[in-house]
């Protein structure tokens, strides 16, 4: 349990960081981002509303004035909610174009695959981490981009192992940033023949030869992870039928001519014929067994109920109702695995409405970092220091060692309390190289410093907040104090 001792002492060692990862510090990050001057106006009350709830839930955090500008939407709190989901669910419509003006000095996020194998790999992934970090502080569009998260989880891709180093990049712009808001079935065929994937789960090995078994690692996890689930009804057979569907397709390496090139090779391939999840594929096939197996696992109802399950967990709580999964798996069903439409069924149901919902999960390390940056309103770069903050943490982007992806439940994140309360005493004193926020600047603002909790945590604060502030001395202190508070941890 968090005490006000220990969070003392990690605020007087904040410095200890202070050095991580320092390099020169270029000034066009100073000029950019939002307002710092603007007063704006928090909420009131003994509970966090529902306007509150959706923008914490759906977003990397409230900055100032989003709250302002989500009640512009229309009607009382609860229509402004809704309003505010509908928009951020057409963004194509929102004009990002400030933050996209954060990414016009990282150059790789928009080469071609062949040219991603100039840089060296650990310029690929530090340009990587901050792109992605920059867009989760600054898009306006912010339901996209926790989905966006959410999908490269789901279908995740070590950075480290093979050439996935250099072929990530690509794999996060053009299969899951994308199709993060398309049906379900290009995504899951873009993931399918990313020149990464075939990489990370040993599709590229996956060849016909003679006595030989194929390679079943990508069948499996394809099953597994991507699409039934562990519990969806498949068996060792299954995988090993559908491995022989995807056998023949390969990606060219790094020491030959157009690597990174996806091909299929029909003399790789077993053209036999095949019995999936108890539908027959004919011989013959070829490259066209790929697109026969996608149609039938996106097609089995119980892919549904595992994406639906993630999707609820991610956004309503760690135990989602079995109702709240029904009503969304029938929704990704009737939609043909349209995720933005199963994405509206979601955030209009009554499990995610509920008042019992609202604060019920902990901000992973990269959500709570961010969200920092976000209600702050501070300058960040997201370079080299935040990098450090986000390993420290457990939860460096692109990097986590298995299929898998990151967890989204309390107990794997709860032994980073302590990096935690660090980087909330370093970013209220302004101690992490590439960050800057203005604490007595940003309570006048919100109109002192009990306001100023309030918009960090929705509501007003009780007396025990309160008393932790002053007992603080209040200021930089203060504000670190509320940062690492369990009121600010959870969303």
């Amino acid at each position: 349990m968090p005490t006000r001792r220990s969070l003392l002492i990690a605020v007087g060692s904040a410095g200890l960081l202070a050095t991580v990862g320092c390099t020169p510090m270029s000034s066009w990050w100073l000029a950019e981002g939002p307002p710092m001057d603007t007063p704006f106006t928090p909420p009131s009350g003994a509970r966090a509303d529902l306007l509150h709830h959706v923008l914490d839930r759906c977003s990397y955090g409230i900055r100032p004035g989003d709250r302002a500008q989500a009640l512009a939407l229309g009607g009382s709190v609860e229509e402004a909610a809704h309003a505010w989901i509908a928009w951020q669910l057409r963004p194509d419509d929102i004009d990002d174009s400030e933050a996209r003006r954060s990414l016009r000095r990282i150059p790789s996020l928009t080469e071609p695959i062949g040219e991603l194998y100039e840089y060296r790999e650990q310029d690929l992934l530090r340009q990587l981490v901050q792109g992605h970090s920059l867009m989760a502080m600054r898009s306006r569009r912010q339901l996209y981009e926790v989905v966006v998260q959410f999908w490269s989880d789901h279908f995740n891709i070590d950075m480290s192992k093979a050439e996935c180093a250099w072929l990530k990049t690509a794999d996060e712009r053009d299969v899951i940033r994308r199709h993060a808001f398309g049906r379900f079935r290009d995504l899951l065929r873009a993931s399918a023949l990313s020149p990464a994937m075939l990489w990370y789960l040993d599709g590229r090995d996956n060849r016909v030869a003679a006595g030989a078994r194929p390679n079943e690692n990508y069948a499996r996890e394809l099953l597994e992870l991507h699409t039934l689930g562990v519990h969806g009804g498949y068996s060792q057979r299954d995988v090993m039928e559908v491995a022989r569907c995807l056998s023949g397709w390969t990606v060219r390496a790094k020491n030959g001519f157009k690597k990174g090139t996806v091909e299929f090779h029909a003399d790789a391939h077993d053209d036999g014929v095949k019995q999936v999840l108890g539908t027959t594929i004919s011989a013959g096939g070829g490259a066209r067994d790929l697109d026969r197996v996608l149609e039938i696992v996106c097609c089995h109802p119980s892919t549904a109920g595992h994406i639906a399950g993630k999707l609820c967990r991610r956004f309503i709580c760690e135990d989602p109702p079995d109702t709240a999964i029904a009503a969304v798996a029938a929704e990704f069903t009737a939609s043909h695995g349209d995720i933005r439409a199963t994405m509206r069924r979601l955030l209009a149901r009554p499990e995610f409405l509920d008042p019992a919902c609202h604060g019920a999960k902990l901000k992973r390390p990269f959500h709570f970092l961010v969200s920092v940056v976000r209600a702050t309103d501070a300058r960040c770069d997201a370079g080299p220091a935040t990098m450090a903050y986000f390993a420290r943490m457990g939860h460096a982007p692109f990097q986590f060692p298995t299929p898998d992806g990151y967890p989204d439940h309390a107990h794997a994140w709860r032994d980073t309390l302590l990096w935690r309360w660090n980087l909330a005493a370093s970013a209220a004193s302004n101690r992490i190289p590439g960050f800057a926020l203005d604490a007595a600047g940003l309570s006048r603002r919100a109109g002192g410093d009990d306001r100023l909790m309030a918009h960090l945590f929705g509501r007003d604060p009780d007396e025990r907040e309160s008393g932790a502030w002053r007992r603080s001395g209040g200021g930089e202190r203060g504000l670190a104090v509320a940062l690492a508070s369990p009121a600010f941890q959870r969303c």
